[in-house]
């Protein structure tokens, strides 16, 4: 199979080309010449690798499950997702809990499927194992996590947990927030209007997460694992990030389309479906963060796609359940923000392909490049669509994109080398050829 563009964006760069395609990998990235099939001017980008993404199933599939939630990032030319270990039940925090989810996913995927383990009180012993099993990494939060199963660590349970991954290859991933200064804040806002989003913003403030990272930072410099923080929302943290790069030091960030797209200050009295922890802050915020990226310090966005039912988006921003669905959209969001600012199409692959594949450790997903696996996205960057219900293909339409005008339209996803959405009359109809990565 010959499928050439002539804007196939390859780890070199945009040129126009043929990607030869034997079974399910590139074997070769031609010259532009003779093709099976032709995109004409359409971008062709590797498959977006989404390394962080909530599918809640076993045990809240009422919420999102692998079926939709695959549908959803095929649509969006989404090759490949990593699943958090919360919102499952059981949490992926042992190697039985690890087996179950793997059987659950099993015959339902749309794209491929790789899988976090999760740090909790008391399971250190099951980190290795884990590994051997499948799990490409852990997660852990420094604060509550929002579900019971799932209890966050201290200091000391951190500590542990890094020094016995230290050395393995794989990352910890930390929900950087620390306790003290929510708590603070809460109670500075005492009798607060908690419809208002400045409520909720101000009940978690930056230098809870810029704390959570300087602690993040000693634990890396004395235990050598590495250590990944997720959801970046605070700009302040970013010097710290600069000092671990400085010092060589294995700790990275990422952040989401939510954090580069809206701001604070747009969003309106009551609606809940903006909520999520870390908040949405404001512009200025946002601007720094488009700083961080364009100086290199973040170099991984990820869509944090955390969704519910849309009963437990109701009430105010203290009651809601804290959540952006997203994956179907993340790059249309992150090109529309970064065509403004002056990013070509080789960032999008960084940062959407090349960076969380990076993370997970899929050595064969991220890069259109030979021995890569054939996971193509065909995008046209120049048409605009805007975001309605009857789009979306996750569970629950609840998204705070709803009526967003986008830049770029997905027009077609190849998984090791056949497409699974192929354009037909406006609709594309997934193919369930997703595996599991172990």
């Amino acid at each position: 199979m010959r499928i050439r563009s002539t804007r196939v964006v390859t780890p070199e760069g945009i040129r126009a080309a043929t990607v030869v395609v034997e079974g399910e990998q590139i074997t070769a990235v031609d010259p532009y010449g003779d093709a099976d099939v032709d995109y004409g001017d359409l971008a062709i980008l590797p498959g977006l690798v989404d390394s962080h993404v909530h599918v809640n199933e076993p045990g809240r599939t009422e919420w999102e499950g692998f079926e939709t939630l695959t549908a959803a990032a095929a649509a969006g030319g989404v090759t490949t997702i990593v699943d958090m270990p919360l919102n499952s039940i059981p949490s992926t925090t042992t190697v039985e809990a690890l087996r179950i989810k793997q059987e659950a996913l099993a015959g339902k995927c749309s794209v491929d499927v790789a899988l976090w383990g999760g740090v909790v009180p008391g399971n250190v012993r099951e980190l290795k194992p884990m590994i051997a099993a499948g799990a490409r990494g852990f997660k852990c939060f420094l604060i509550d996590s929002g579900v019971a199963e799932f209890p966050h660590v201290n200091e000391r349970e951190l500590r542990e947990a890094a020094h016995e991954l230290a050395g393995t290859g794989v990352p910890l991933l930390v929900h950087a927030e620390l306790p003290g200064p929510i708590e603070g804040a809460g109670a500075a806002l005492a009798g607060a209007d908690p419809a208002e989003y400045g409520t909720w913003l101000h009940s978690r403030p930056p230098h809870a997460e810029d704390e959570a990272i300087e602690l993040l930072l000693r634990v890396c410099e004395e235990s050598g694992a590495r250590i990944h923080v997720v959801h970046l929302s605070s700009a302040g943290a970013l010097s710290l990030i600069a000092e671990a790069r400085d010092r060589r030091l294995p700790l990275t960030a990422e952040t989401t389309p939510h954090y580069l797209h809206f701001d604070a200050e747009q969003v309106p009295r009551g609606r809940t479906e903006f909520k999520c922890a870390p908040p949405i802050r404001e512009h200025t915020n946002r601007e720094q963060l488009w700083r961080g990226l364009t100086d290199g310090l973040l170099d991984i966005i990820v869509s944090d796609h955390s969704p519910c039912t849309p009963a437990l988006k109701a009430g105010s921003f203290n009651d809601a359940w804290g959540g952006i669905a997203s994956v179907q959209l993340i790059l249309p969001v992150i090109w529309t923000e970064a065509r403004t600012r002056g990013f070509e199409l080789e960032a999008l692959a960084r940062w959407l392909s090349a960076g969380p594949a990076r993370l997970a450790g899929l050595k064969t997903k991220g890069a259109i490049a030979p021995r890569a696996d054939a996971d193509l996205c065909i995008f046209d960057p120049d048409e605009t669509f805007v975001v309605t219900p009857e789009i979306i293909r996750h569970r629950h339409k609840v998204t705070p994109y709803l009526g967003e005008t986008l830049h770029g339209t997905v027009k077609a996803t190849w998984l090791r080398g056949r497409p699974i959405n192929p354009e037909s009359e406006g609709s594309m109809e997934p193919q369930r050829h997703g595996r599991l990565l172990r």
